[in-house]
């Protein structure tokens, strides 16, 4: 009740603008360790029936926050004390780019989504590999697993979209515990035809050449769209297998406008853009079943997409998934939203 009216007062302002000023809001009372340790103790759930090990890592819980949130981890601490069992940072990119213009993140709260269309607006690799090993090397007994999700540049050609992913690998490898492999953001030109059998063939085998050369090779995974056909996500099934993918992460945002409660004319008036929120649950979990159903159950599932609480989170469960993200529930929802899931999914016994 308290986060819904907090909530409608912050919908008065800019959301890209909101998002700033609450995680650093955040952030100020989480240097504080007194205030630290209330703020963990309201919204972290510490049952151990909710501990997950999937491709080799060990997860306190099933509730992770999804790439786009925390682009430069910035913000891993403050997430933590919110109950994350893991986060992925970025999407990050060889070089730092601006992103699109502003603005670039709008609310649907008629169907509890949003539309961003934010362009991998990051600092860069060098700079968010430093924050990285800054926040590993102070870290004391935190167990929250980060990934990394990785893309290329705006201007990077497609054909030369490999060396960019290439770079973002090398670049995080000591500082993340997974990798994931973005072609799937529809907000940069030309990227979603990097999920094409072939051009992902070449940037996935040329990553895992590189990771088996490691002494520990890390989970490198692969983050789909809703929008695939079933030949496309026929043609993933086949490929995870051939470059012995860890995982996959299904699903991202759709360009999908259909059944929308907003009016024609406020999303038209919107712009392009990646729709997540409701409009895609029905859809996410869709592609994870087909996905599950396909790989016999051997190439786990991170689900993402709709998932606003325990209901929705048992529904990506059922359909296959080894571990579900939030994003834009988390906007909805407030902070409670990974205590709420987590004890909801105590009681079903995930």
């Amino acid at each position: 009740m308290l986060y819904t009216i907090l909530r409608n007062l912050l919908f008065q302002f800019s959301p890209e603008e909101v998002h700033y000023f609450s995680m650093n809001l955040l952030k100020k009372a989480c240097a504080f360790g007194p205030s630290s340790a209330i703020i963990e103790k309201q919204f972290c759930v510490k049952d151990t029936s909710l501990q997950k090990t999937v491709f080799g890592l060990n997860f306190t819980n099933p509730v992770g926050l999804g790439a786009g949130f925390d682009k430069n981890a910035a913000y891993l601490n403050e997430l933590a004390c919110l109950g994350f069992g893991f986060v992925e940072i970025g999407t990050v990119t060889p070089l730092a780019q601006n992103g699109n213009d502003q603005p670039r993140l709008f609310r649907l709260p008629a169907d509890k989504a949003l539309i961003n269309r934010m362009g991998f607006n990051n600092e860069g690799v060098v700079a968010i590999k430093q924050k990285l090993a800054n926040w590993n090397n102070e870290k004391s007994n935190t167990p929250l697993i980060v990934g990394g999700n990785i893309g290329k540049n705006k201007l990077t050609p497609n054909e030369l979209a490999w060396k960019d992913y290439e770079i973002c690998f090398e670049g995080l490898f000591e500082e993340v515990d997974y990798f994931v492999v973005n072609v799937s953001s529809p907000n940069t030109p030309g990227l979603r035809e990097l999920q094409e059998k072939e051009s992902l063939k070449k940037i996935l085998s040329q990553l895992q050449n590189i990771n088996q050369g490691k002494a520990k090779p890390k989970p490198l995974l692969l983050k789909i769209a809703p929008d695939l056909t079933q030949e496309q996500l026929d043609d993933i099934v086949a490929l995870s297998f051939e470059t012995k993918l860890d995982g996959l992460v299904a699903t991202n945002t759709t360009i999908c406008r259909e059944n929308l409660q907003t009016p024609a004319a406020i999303v038209t008036a919107i712009g392009p853009g990646g729709l997540s929120g409701k409009p895609v649950t029905n859809r996410a979990t869709e592609v994870v079943q087909y996905l599950s159903n396909n790989t016999n159950g051997q190439i786990p599932i991170i689900a993402s997409g709709g998932i606003f609480n325990g209901f929705d989170a048992q529904e990506k469960l059922n359909a296959g998934a080894s571990l579900i993200q939030v994003w834009t529930g988390f906007v909805y929802e407030g902070p409670k939203i990974v205590k709420n899931i987590c004890e909801a999914l105590a009681k079903t016994g995930i």
